[in-house]
């Protein structure tokens, strides 16, 4: 298939005020208080599906609490898991805490262990699996259940629609309700891919100078399976 990296416009950047909450209004509204100095509560664990929106709450509290003037610092155990932090930051966010490798549980483990010993500091943790069905050490399953533990939902096929259709409009592009409907019910669910897939079609709509339809969203599946 042809090089597809066109000038297209980049996705807006993940931000609570982009998170179409759905069954997760609890939860959104608890990372708002957070945001805004009102809740207590220091340790947060956030778990669900892939695809669900875990990934985009950590990034979006690290760019909240950044326009804030804040000092947060995010993680992602897929690539970085040296957990070390300094008494300037406000806030720690670890996403895909199930990857993690012994030496760096025993290194999360200590990270909460010092924040609840030496400081403010907010620490928010995400993983596929609620903390007891987690295939970690015991001690850091008991410290990832310490504070409060949200599973983040699915959204449903309508809300799913319309996060598809907005991602779409922040790229430059619009999405067809037909096109919606046949990723539904034709290709993997979950968000996250849903999302790369309208990326991949936007961009290869612009290679072909073609109208984004049905028709050339099988075409490209074709070329990429």
């Amino acid at each position: 298939m042809q090089q597809l990296l066109l000038d297209i416009a980049p996705p807006a950047l993940p931000t609570l005020a982009n998170f179409l909450p759905g069954r997760n209004v609890e939860l959104l509204a608890l990372l708002q208080r957070i945001v805004a100095n009102q809740e207590r509560e220091r340790f947060i664990y956030i778990w669900g599906d892939p695809g669900c929106g875990k990934s985009h709450l950590l990034q979006a509290m690290t760019q909240a609490f950044s326009q804030k003037g804040l000092s947060p610092v995010h993680f992602s155990c897929k690539t970085d898991c040296d957990f070390g932090i300094n008494e300037k930051i406000d806030c720690v966010l670890v996403d895909d805490v199930d990857l993690l490798d012994m030496p760096s549980q025993i290194k999360l483990f200590n990270l909460y262990n010092q924040i609840r010993d030496e400081s403010n500091i907010f620490l928010i943790v995400s993983g596929q699996l609620a903390p007891a069905q987690l295939n970690l050490r015991q001690d850091l399953v008991t410290r990832l259940g310490w504070g409060l533990v949200y599973r983040a939902h699915e959204l449903m096929d309508e809300e799913k629609t319309k996060t598809m259709k907005h991602h779409a409009t922040n790229c430059g592009f619009d999405l067809p309700q037909e096109v919606c409907d046949y990723l539904l019910h034709h290709e993997r669910r979950d968000l996250l891919s849903l999302i790369e897939t309208i990326d991949a079609l936007g961009r290869y709509s612009l290679a072909n100078k073609r109208q984004i339809t049905v028709p050339l969203l099988r075409e490209l599946l074709q070329e990429t399976s």
